[in-house]
Protein backbone atom coordinates (compact mmCIF):
# COMPACT_ATOMS: atom_id res chain seq x y z
CA UNK A 1 0.00 0.00 0.00
CA UNK A 2 3.31 2.39 0.97
CA UNK A 3 4.01 4.48 -2.42
CA UNK A 4 7.70 5.77 -2.20
CA UNK A 5 6.24 9.43 -1.51
CA UNK A 6 5.03 7.36 1.43
CA UNK A 7 8.22 6.16 2.46
CA UNK A 8 9.88 9.41 2.33
CA UNK A 9 6.81 11.05 4.34
CA UNK A 10 7.53 8.31 6.97
CA UNK A 11 11.19 9.36 7.59
CA UNK A 12 10.19 12.69 8.76
CA UNK A 13 10.24 13.72 12.52
CA UNK A 14 6.92 15.23 13.67
CA UNK A 15 5.52 16.36 17.36
CA UNK A 16 2.50 15.29 19.35
CA UNK A 17 -0.52 15.30 17.23
CA UNK A 18 -3.32 17.78 17.89
CA UNK A 19 -6.92 15.73 17.75
CA UNK A 20 -9.02 18.45 16.25
CA UNK A 21 -6.52 20.55 13.80
CA UNK A 22 -3.20 18.45 13.68
CA UNK A 23 -1.24 21.07 14.61
CA UNK A 24 1.80 20.63 16.60
CA UNK A 25 1.10 21.04 20.37
CA UNK A 26 1.99 24.29 21.91
CA UNK A 27 4.91 24.55 23.80
CA UNK A 28 6.60 21.39 22.24
CA UNK A 29 8.13 18.93 23.91
CA UNK A 30 11.55 17.63 23.40
CA UNK A 31 10.54 14.37 21.98
CA UNK A 32 9.92 13.17 18.57
CA UNK A 33 6.89 10.93 17.22
CA UNK A 34 8.26 9.41 13.62
CA UNK A 35 5.36 10.41 11.27
CA UNK A 36 4.20 7.19 8.76
CA UNK A 37 1.55 8.27 5.87
CA UNK A 38 -1.79 7.63 7.89
CA UNK A 39 -3.79 4.65 6.01
CA UNK A 40 -7.17 7.07 5.60
CA UNK A 41 -9.35 3.78 4.41
CA UNK A 42 -9.26 0.09 5.66
CA UNK A 43 -7.03 -2.19 3.81
CA UNK A 44 -8.81 -3.34 1.03
CA UNK A 45 -9.21 -7.21 0.87
CA UNK A 46 -6.71 -7.85 -2.52
CA UNK A 47 -4.24 -9.40 -3.47
CA UNK A 48 -2.40 -6.05 -3.55
CA UNK A 49 -2.71 -5.32 -0.15
CA UNK A 50 -1.48 -8.41 1.58
CA UNK A 51 2.34 -7.05 0.98
CA UNK A 52 4.06 -6.23 4.49
CA UNK A 53 6.22 -3.02 4.51
CA UNK A 54 8.93 -2.98 6.50
CA UNK A 55 10.81 -0.25 5.41
CA UNK A 56 10.40 2.12 8.38
CA UNK A 57 11.62 0.85 11.30
CA UNK A 58 15.42 0.91 11.66
CA UNK A 59 17.92 -2.04 11.38
CA UNK A 60 19.52 -3.94 13.90
CA UNK A 61 21.39 -2.37 16.95
CA UNK A 62 25.27 -2.40 16.87
CA UNK A 63 27.23 -4.99 18.39
CA UNK A 64 27.90 -4.37 22.48
CA UNK A 65 31.60 -3.48 21.81
CA UNK A 66 34.37 -2.85 19.59
CA UNK A 67 36.32 -5.90 19.60
CA UNK A 68 33.24 -8.39 18.15
CA UNK A 69 32.36 -5.94 15.72
CA UNK A 70 33.59 -7.73 12.68
CA UNK A 71 31.65 -11.05 14.63
CA UNK A 72 28.18 -12.68 14.10
CA UNK A 73 26.32 -11.58 17.29
CA UNK A 74 24.62 -14.68 18.89
CA UNK A 75 21.74 -13.10 21.10
CA UNK A 76 19.43 -15.24 23.45
CA UNK A 77 16.23 -15.96 22.68
CA UNK A 78 13.88 -13.01 24.02
CA UNK A 79 11.15 -15.76 24.93
CA UNK A 80 13.67 -18.06 26.69
CA UNK A 81 14.82 -14.97 28.76
CA UNK A 82 11.34 -14.12 29.53
CA UNK A 83 10.00 -17.53 30.95
CA UNK A 84 13.80 -18.12 33.11
CA UNK A 85 12.53 -14.99 34.72
CA UNK A 86 8.98 -15.04 35.15
CA UNK A 87 7.86 -12.48 32.56
CA UNK A 88 5.68 -14.99 30.19
CA UNK A 89 2.20 -15.99 30.87
CA UNK A 90 0.83 -17.20 27.30
CA UNK A 91 1.94 -16.83 23.50
CA UNK A 92 -0.31 -17.47 20.69
CA UNK A 93 1.84 -19.97 19.06
CA UNK A 94 4.82 -21.64 20.31
CA UNK A 95 6.61 -20.79 16.68
CA UNK A 96 7.04 -17.53 17.79
CA UNK A 97 10.47 -19.24 20.03
CA UNK A 98 11.35 -20.51 16.67
CA UNK A 99 10.89 -16.94 15.26
CA UNK A 100 12.54 -15.38 17.31
CA UNK A 101 15.47 -17.33 17.06
CA UNK A 102 15.38 -16.96 13.19
CA UNK A 103 18.39 -14.08 13.16
CA UNK A 104 16.55 -11.79 11.28
CA UNK A 105 14.85 -10.02 13.89
CA UNK A 106 11.33 -9.49 14.44
CA UNK A 107 9.37 -5.95 15.31
CA UNK A 108 7.34 -6.38 18.31
CA UNK A 109 4.79 -3.68 19.55
CA UNK A 110 2.65 -3.04 22.78
CA UNK A 111 0.15 -0.46 23.38
CA UNK A 112 -0.48 2.63 25.86
CA UNK A 113 -3.47 4.33 26.02
CA UNK A 114 -3.44 7.98 27.60
CA UNK A 115 -6.03 7.67 30.11
CA UNK A 116 -3.46 10.02 32.08
CA UNK A 117 -0.62 12.36 31.73
CA UNK A 118 2.22 9.53 33.30
CA UNK A 119 2.63 5.75 32.69
CA UNK A 120 2.21 4.36 36.47
CA UNK A 121 4.47 0.83 37.78
CA UNK A 122 1.57 -1.82 36.03
CA UNK A 123 2.79 -0.18 32.87
CA UNK A 124 6.57 -0.80 33.41
CA UNK A 125 6.47 -4.23 32.84
CA UNK A 126 5.41 -3.43 28.99
CA UNK A 127 8.24 -1.45 28.62
CA UNK A 128 10.79 -4.03 30.43
CA UNK A 129 9.78 -6.46 27.87
CA UNK A 130 9.51 -4.03 24.89
CA UNK A 131 13.17 -3.61 26.17
CA UNK A 132 14.03 -7.01 26.34
CA UNK A 133 13.11 -8.12 22.98
CA UNK A 134 15.31 -5.18 21.99
CA UNK A 135 18.22 -6.52 24.14
CA UNK A 136 17.84 -9.30 22.12
CA UNK A 137 17.71 -8.39 18.71
CA UNK A 138 14.03 -7.35 18.01
CA UNK A 139 12.83 -3.62 17.23
CA UNK A 140 10.31 -1.99 18.90
CA UNK A 141 7.12 0.24 19.06
CA UNK A 142 5.50 1.93 21.60
CA UNK A 143 2.29 2.12 20.00
CA UNK A 144 0.38 5.25 22.17
CA UNK A 145 -3.64 5.28 21.87
CA UNK A 146 -4.97 8.45 20.97
CA UNK A 147 -7.54 6.75 18.85
CA UNK A 148 -8.60 4.11 21.68
CA UNK A 149 -8.02 5.97 24.46
CA UNK A 150 -11.61 7.74 22.97
CA UNK A 151 -12.98 4.49 23.97
CA UNK A 152 -11.56 2.96 27.07
CA UNK A 153 -10.52 -0.64 27.58
CA UNK A 154 -12.78 -2.54 29.77
CA UNK A 155 -9.89 -5.14 31.12
CA UNK A 156 -9.54 -5.34 34.39
CA UNK A 157 -12.16 -2.64 35.00
CA UNK A 158 -15.65 -2.88 37.00
CA UNK A 159 -16.59 0.62 35.10
CA UNK A 160 -16.64 2.76 32.02
CA UNK A 161 -13.56 4.79 32.11
CA UNK A 162 -14.44 8.63 31.80
CA UNK A 163 -14.57 10.47 28.58
CA UNK A 164 -11.65 12.49 27.94
CA UNK A 165 -11.82 16.02 26.90
CA UNK A 166 -9.47 16.95 23.37
CA UNK A 167 -7.28 18.90 26.10
CA UNK A 168 -6.68 16.46 28.38
CA UNK A 169 -6.00 13.54 25.89
CA UNK A 170 -3.51 15.76 23.92
CA UNK A 171 -1.45 16.51 27.00
CA UNK A 172 -2.13 13.01 28.24
CA UNK A 173 -0.38 11.86 25.04
CA UNK A 174 2.54 14.35 25.14
CA UNK A 175 3.63 13.37 28.61
CA UNK A 176 3.43 9.22 28.12
CA UNK A 177 5.27 10.16 24.97
CA UNK A 178 8.24 11.99 26.85
CA UNK A 179 8.13 9.25 29.34
CA UNK A 180 8.45 6.17 27.25
CA UNK A 181 11.30 8.25 25.27
CA UNK A 182 12.78 9.08 28.24
CA UNK A 183 13.25 5.20 29.60
CA UNK A 184 13.37 3.43 25.95
CA UNK A 185 14.64 6.29 23.98
CA UNK A 186 18.47 5.00 24.41
CA UNK A 187 19.60 1.60 24.02
CA UNK A 188 21.23 -0.56 27.46
CA UNK A 189 25.19 1.57 25.83
CA UNK A 190 23.33 5.00 26.22
CA UNK A 191 23.35 5.34 22.24
CA UNK A 192 20.41 5.85 20.51
CA UNK A 193 20.11 3.04 17.98
CA UNK A 194 17.29 3.78 16.05
CA UNK A 195 15.93 0.02 17.40
CA UNK A 196 12.73 2.11 19.18
CA UNK A 197 10.04 4.05 17.58
CA UNK A 198 6.53 5.60 18.90
CA UNK A 199 3.79 5.15 16.89
CA UNK A 200 -0.04 6.85 17.22
CA UNK A 201 -2.92 4.55 16.35
CA UNK A 202 -4.99 8.02 15.81
CA UNK A 203 -3.08 8.46 12.27
CA UNK A 204 -4.79 6.09 11.16
CA UNK A 205 -7.81 5.64 12.69
CA UNK A 206 -9.25 9.40 11.84
CA UNK A 207 -10.51 8.99 8.63
CA UNK A 208 -11.81 5.82 9.08
CA UNK A 209 -15.79 5.84 8.69
CA UNK A 210 -17.99 3.30 10.63
CA UNK A 211 -19.53 2.16 8.11
CA UNK A 212 -16.05 1.10 5.72
CA UNK A 213 -15.07 -0.43 9.50
CA UNK A 214 -18.21 -2.82 9.56
CA UNK A 215 -18.06 -3.60 5.75
CA UNK A 216 -14.01 -4.66 6.48
CA UNK A 217 -13.55 -5.35 9.73
CA UNK A 218 -17.18 -5.72 11.58
CA UNK A 219 -18.50 -8.76 9.20
CA UNK A 220 -15.07 -11.11 10.22
CA UNK A 221 -15.79 -10.52 14.01
CA UNK A 222 -17.83 -13.31 15.46
CA UNK A 223 -20.22 -11.91 18.36
CA UNK A 224 -19.83 -15.01 19.94
CA UNK A 225 -16.08 -14.80 20.24
CA UNK A 226 -15.94 -11.68 21.28
CA UNK A 227 -18.75 -11.99 24.20
CA UNK A 228 -16.63 -14.82 25.69
CA UNK A 229 -13.42 -12.72 26.11
CA UNK A 230 -13.10 -12.85 29.54
CA UNK A 231 -12.73 -9.30 29.76
CA UNK A 232 -16.22 -8.53 28.49
CA UNK A 233 -18.01 -11.85 30.44
CA UNK A 234 -16.60 -9.84 34.26
CA UNK A 235 -18.25 -6.91 32.71
CA UNK A 236 -21.57 -8.45 31.46
CA UNK A 237 -22.13 -10.34 34.78
CA UNK A 238 -21.74 -6.85 36.55
CA UNK A 239 -24.38 -4.57 37.74
CA UNK A 240 -22.80 -1.83 35.88
CA UNK A 241 -23.09 -3.89 32.27
CA UNK A 242 -20.97 -2.90 29.53
CA UNK A 243 -21.68 -0.29 26.55
CA UNK A 244 -21.61 -1.01 23.31
CA UNK A 245 -18.50 1.48 22.94
CA UNK A 246 -16.67 -0.45 25.35
CA UNK A 247 -17.72 -3.60 23.57
CA UNK A 248 -16.21 -2.84 20.30
CA UNK A 249 -13.15 -1.95 21.73
CA UNK A 250 -11.35 -5.24 21.32
CA UNK A 251 -12.05 -4.55 17.74
CA UNK A 252 -10.19 -1.22 17.59
CA UNK A 253 -7.03 -2.86 19.37
CA UNK A 254 -6.85 -5.78 16.66
CA UNK A 255 -7.26 -3.65 13.76
CA UNK A 256 -4.22 -1.86 15.12
CA UNK A 257 -2.59 -5.33 15.06
CA UNK A 258 -3.68 -5.82 11.17
CA UNK A 259 -2.57 -1.90 10.24
CA UNK A 260 0.71 -2.21 11.93
CA UNK A 261 1.33 -5.76 10.76
CA UNK A 262 0.50 -4.87 6.85
CA UNK A 263 1.85 -1.70 6.90
CA UNK A 264 4.69 -2.00 8.91
CA UNK A 265 5.83 -5.53 9.12
CA UNK A 266 5.15 -5.46 12.73
CA UNK A 267 4.38 -9.26 13.84
CA UNK A 268 4.14 -9.15 17.63
CA UNK A 269 1.85 -7.65 20.38
CA UNK A 270 2.79 -7.72 23.99
CA UNK A 271 1.15 -7.09 26.72
CA UNK A 272 -0.53 -8.00 30.43
CA UNK A 273 -2.62 -10.87 31.07
CA UNK A 274 -5.60 -9.10 30.69
CA UNK A 275 -4.63 -7.80 27.08
CA UNK A 276 -5.50 -11.60 25.81
CA UNK A 277 -8.58 -11.36 24.53
CA UNK A 278 -7.99 -8.22 22.67
CA UNK A 279 -4.49 -9.32 21.46
CA UNK A 280 -6.15 -12.96 19.78
CA UNK A 281 -8.71 -10.31 18.63
CA UNK A 282 -6.01 -8.97 15.92
CA UNK A 283 -4.27 -12.69 15.12
CA UNK A 284 -7.53 -13.19 14.32
CA UNK A 285 -8.49 -10.47 11.99
CA UNK A 286 -5.21 -10.75 10.47
CA UNK A 287 -5.25 -14.45 9.35
CA UNK A 288 -9.14 -13.89 8.27
CA UNK A 289 -8.37 -10.55 6.80
CA UNK A 290 -4.51 -10.99 5.27
CA UNK A 291 -5.21 -14.61 4.80
CA UNK A 292 -2.03 -14.36 6.68
CA UNK A 293 -0.08 -16.24 9.37
CA UNK A 294 2.89 -15.78 11.28
CA UNK A 295 1.58 -13.02 13.90
CA UNK A 296 2.15 -13.87 17.23
CA UNK A 297 0.66 -12.56 20.40
CA UNK A 298 2.36 -12.77 24.19
CA UNK A 299 1.14 -11.84 27.47
CA UNK A 300 3.56 -11.23 30.66
CA UNK A 301 1.66 -11.60 34.44
CA UNK A 302 0.25 -8.65 36.04
CA UNK A 303 2.52 -7.19 38.67
CA UNK A 304 1.26 -8.73 41.94
CA UNK A 305 3.13 -8.75 45.18
CA UNK A 306 3.09 -12.14 47.49
CA UNK A 307 -0.37 -11.54 48.90
CA UNK A 308 -2.26 -11.43 45.58
CA UNK A 309 -1.96 -7.68 45.97
CA UNK A 310 -1.33 -5.38 42.94
CA UNK A 311 2.09 -4.13 43.41
CA UNK A 312 2.30 -0.51 42.57
CA UNK A 313 -0.23 1.88 44.30
CA UNK A 314 1.12 3.46 47.71
CA UNK A 315 -1.00 5.02 50.31
CA UNK A 316 -0.80 7.96 48.26
CA UNK A 317 -2.01 6.59 45.20
CA UNK A 318 -0.13 5.05 42.13
CA UNK A 319 3.49 4.96 41.60
CA UNK A 320 4.05 7.47 39.02
CA UNK A 321 6.86 6.90 35.96
CA UNK A 322 7.04 10.06 35.34
CA UNK A 323 9.37 12.66 37.73
CA UNK A 324 6.86 15.71 37.67
CA UNK A 325 3.92 13.38 39.53
CA UNK A 326 6.55 11.03 42.05
CA UNK A 327 9.95 12.21 42.49
CA UNK A 328 12.69 9.90 42.06
CA UNK A 329 13.50 9.75 45.60
CA UNK A 330 9.97 8.76 46.63
CA UNK A 331 10.09 6.31 43.75
CA UNK A 332 13.39 4.60 44.91
CA UNK A 333 11.94 4.22 48.77
CA UNK A 334 8.81 2.46 47.41
CA UNK A 335 11.57 -0.28 46.05
CA UNK A 336 14.02 -0.02 48.90
CA UNK A 337 11.08 -0.81 51.32
CA UNK A 338 9.74 -4.04 49.12
CA UNK A 339 9.42 -6.83 51.72
CA UNK A 340 12.04 -10.19 51.70
CA UNK A 341 9.06 -12.54 50.35
CA UNK A 342 8.98 -10.30 47.14
CA UNK A 343 12.20 -9.17 46.74
CA UNK A 344 14.25 -11.49 44.77
CA UNK A 345 11.43 -11.89 42.41
CA UNK A 346 11.17 -8.60 41.59
CA UNK A 347 14.39 -8.39 41.12
CA UNK A 348 14.43 -10.85 38.05
CA UNK A 349 10.68 -8.95 36.72
CA UNK A 350 11.96 -5.54 37.19
CA UNK A 351 15.93 -5.75 36.26
CA UNK A 352 18.35 -6.75 33.51
CA UNK A 353 20.41 -8.29 36.57
CA UNK A 354 22.12 -11.99 35.54
CA UNK A 355 20.43 -14.27 36.69
CA UNK A 356 22.55 -15.97 38.70
CA UNK A 357 23.57 -12.68 40.11
CA UNK A 358 19.96 -12.85 41.71
CA UNK A 359 20.50 -16.48 42.56
CA UNK A 360 23.49 -15.25 44.60
CA UNK A 361 21.83 -12.78 46.38
CA UNK A 362 19.01 -14.95 47.37
CA UNK A 363 21.53 -17.44 48.59
CA UNK A 364 22.95 -14.25 50.74
CA UNK A 365 19.83 -13.30 52.26
CA UNK A 366 19.91 -16.80 54.12
CA UNK A 367 23.36 -16.94 54.72
CA UNK A 368 24.86 -15.44 58.80
CA UNK A 369 25.73 -11.88 58.44
CA UNK A 370 23.59 -10.87 55.79
CA UNK A 371 23.00 -6.45 55.95
CA UNK A 372 19.08 -6.07 55.97
CA UNK A 373 17.56 -4.51 52.88
CA UNK A 374 20.95 -5.29 50.41
CA UNK A 375 19.18 -6.49 47.87
CA UNK A 376 16.16 -4.23 48.09
CA UNK A 377 18.48 -1.29 47.70
CA UNK A 378 20.13 -3.16 44.76
CA UNK A 379 16.27 -3.44 43.63
CA UNK A 380 15.69 0.30 43.91
CA UNK A 381 18.90 1.42 42.17
CA UNK A 382 18.44 -0.63 39.27
CA UNK A 383 14.89 0.08 38.85
CA UNK A 384 15.41 3.95 39.44
CA UNK A 385 18.37 4.18 37.22
CA UNK A 386 16.29 2.19 34.19
CA UNK A 387 13.23 4.73 34.76
CA UNK A 388 15.05 8.12 35.95
CA UNK A 389 18.33 7.60 34.44
CA UNK A 390 21.17 7.79 36.42
CA UNK A 391 21.02 11.28 37.35
CA UNK A 392 17.49 10.60 38.94
CA UNK A 393 19.27 7.42 40.61
CA UNK A 394 21.91 10.11 42.31
CA UNK A 395 19.14 12.81 42.60
CA UNK A 396 17.38 9.69 45.09
CA UNK A 397 20.28 8.71 46.55
CA UNK A 398 21.43 12.08 47.77
CA UNK A 399 17.90 12.72 49.04
CA UNK A 400 17.59 9.29 51.41
CA UNK A 401 21.39 10.90 52.68
CA UNK A 402 19.78 13.59 53.78
CA UNK A 403 17.05 11.80 55.52
CA UNK A 404 19.24 9.71 57.01
CA UNK A 405 20.05 10.30 60.95
CA UNK A 406 22.72 12.33 61.47
CA UNK A 407 23.70 12.80 57.97
CA UNK A 408 26.52 14.97 56.50
CA UNK A 409 25.73 15.43 52.99
CA UNK A 410 26.29 18.82 51.65
CA UNK A 411 22.79 19.79 50.28
CA UNK A 412 21.22 21.94 47.23
CA UNK A 413 17.87 23.03 46.23
CA UNK A 414 17.14 20.47 44.10
CA UNK A 415 18.17 17.44 47.00
CA UNK A 416 15.90 19.39 49.33
CA UNK A 417 12.85 19.72 47.20
CA UNK A 418 13.18 16.28 46.67
CA UNK A 419 12.09 15.33 50.08
CA UNK A 420 9.66 17.73 50.82
CA UNK A 421 6.72 16.34 50.30
CA UNK A 422 8.15 13.65 52.91
CA UNK A 423 9.07 16.57 55.44
CA UNK A 424 7.18 19.52 56.70
CA UNK A 425 7.71 22.68 55.15
CA UNK A 426 6.82 26.66 55.94
CA UNK A 427 7.55 29.65 53.85
CA UNK A 428 9.45 32.50 55.51
CA UNK A 429 10.50 36.32 54.22
CA UNK A 430 14.08 36.19 53.39
CA UNK A 431 14.01 39.59 55.62
CA UNK A 432 12.69 36.98 58.69
CA UNK A 433 15.11 34.52 58.51
CA UNK A 434 18.69 36.61 57.61
CA UNK A 435 20.33 36.99 60.76
CA UNK A 436 17.31 35.11 62.75
CA UNK A 437 19.14 33.41 65.42
CA UNK A 438 18.72 29.32 65.14
CA UNK A 439 16.14 29.56 68.45
CA UNK A 440 14.24 31.76 67.03
CA UNK A 441 13.92 30.36 63.73
CA UNK A 442 13.49 26.82 65.36
CA UNK A 443 10.42 28.26 66.53
CA UNK A 444 8.73 30.14 63.68
CA UNK A 445 9.55 27.75 61.43
CA UNK A 446 7.82 24.93 64.14
CA UNK A 447 10.43 22.50 64.75
CA UNK A 448 10.57 23.53 67.93
CA UNK A 449 8.10 24.48 70.67
CA UNK A 450 10.13 27.06 72.88
CA UNK A 451 13.21 28.80 72.42
CA UNK A 452 13.89 27.01 75.91
CA UNK A 453 13.66 23.71 73.97
CA UNK A 454 15.40 24.82 71.02
CA UNK A 455 18.47 25.93 73.62
CA UNK A 456 18.30 23.15 75.35
CA UNK A 457 18.67 20.67 72.35
CA UNK A 458 21.63 23.07 71.05
CA UNK A 459 23.40 22.39 74.17
CA UNK A 460 23.12 18.56 73.53
CA UNK A 461 24.20 19.17 70.47
CA UNK A 462 21.67 18.32 68.81
CA UNK A 463 19.84 20.69 66.47
CA UNK A 464 21.30 21.01 62.85
CA UNK A 465 21.77 23.32 60.01
CA UNK A 466 21.28 21.65 56.72
CA UNK A 467 22.77 18.49 58.24
CA UNK A 468 25.65 19.71 59.85
CA UNK A 469 25.75 19.92 63.89
CA UNK A 470 25.32 23.16 65.13
CA UNK A 471 26.77 23.49 69.09
CA UNK A 472 26.67 26.83 69.79
CA UNK A 473 23.35 29.14 70.83
CA UNK A 474 24.48 32.73 68.89
CA UNK A 475 24.06 30.82 65.78
CA UNK A 476 22.71 32.95 63.47
CA UNK A 477 21.33 32.35 60.08
CA UNK A 478 23.82 33.93 57.05
CA UNK A 479 23.66 34.87 53.21
CA UNK A 480 25.80 31.19 53.02
CA UNK A 481 23.05 29.09 54.92
CA UNK A 482 20.39 29.45 52.57
CA UNK A 483 20.72 26.61 49.86
CA UNK A 484 21.14 28.32 46.93
CA UNK A 485 19.27 31.29 48.18
CA UNK A 486 15.91 29.04 48.33
CA UNK A 487 15.62 26.82 51.42
CA UNK A 488 16.91 25.61 54.63
CA UNK A 489 16.71 22.43 55.96
CA UNK A 490 16.44 22.54 60.22
CA UNK A 491 16.55 19.22 62.30
CA UNK A 492 15.85 18.45 65.67
CA UNK A 493 17.44 15.64 66.70
CA UNK A 494 17.95 12.82 64.17
CA UNK A 495 14.58 12.78 62.67
CA UNK A 496 12.79 15.84 62.76
CA UNK A 497 13.35 18.28 60.37
CA UNK A 498 11.29 21.31 58.66
CA UNK A 499 12.01 22.98 55.31
CA UNK A 500 12.37 26.59 55.44
CA UNK A 501 11.42 27.78 51.57
CA UNK A 502 12.16 31.55 51.68
CA UNK A 503 9.82 33.70 49.86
Amino acid sequence: MATSAATAAACRLFFSFNPTSLSPLKGRPSFLFPTLTPTLALPPLNSTSRTTHSTTLSPQPPPSSDGDRDLPRRLPNVVDVLEERGLLESVTSENLRSACSSGSGLRVYCGFDPTAESLHLGNLLGIIVLSWFRRCGHRTVALLGGATARVGDPSGKSLERPELDLEALERNTAGIAATVTRILGKSSDGDDDGSFVILNNYDWWKGVKLLDFLKRVGRYARVGTMIAKESVKKRLESEQGMSYTEFTYQLLQGYDFLHLFQNEGVSVQIGGSDQWGNITAGTELIRKILQLEGAYGLTFPLLLKSDGTKFGKSEDGAIWLSPSMLSPYKFYQYFFSVPDTDVIRFLKVLTFLEIEEINEMERDMKRPGYVPNTAQRRLAEEVTRFVHGEDGLQEALKATEALKPGAETKLDWKTIEGIAEDVPSCSLSYDDVLNCSLVDLSVLASLMESKSAARRLLKQGGMYLNNCRVNGEDKRIEVEDIVDGKVLLLSAGKKNKVIVRIS
